[in-house]
């Protein structure tokens, strides 16, 4: 399981959108937590590929 610490999600709005767009990378077992401004899952996505997803949401991932 691969962890990355996202900056500037605030609501479940902002969650959905990460995990979607992570899931539609090939990412699997998505989970987002708010509190803990991170975001974990499994399959082929790596750290640096969900940094570009992720900021491509318009959040800030952290390497």
């Amino acid at each position: 399981m691969l962890t990355i610490t996202v900056n500037g999600m605030h609501c479940q709005n902002c969650s959905n959108s990460v995990k979607e767009a992570m899931t539609k990378a090939g990412a699997v077992n998505v989970v987002v937590d708010l509190a803990k401004k991170c975001v974990t899952w499994d399959g082929s996505v790596t750290r640096e590929q969900a940094k570009e997803i992720i900021d491509g949401q318009g959040f800030d991932a952290v390497l």
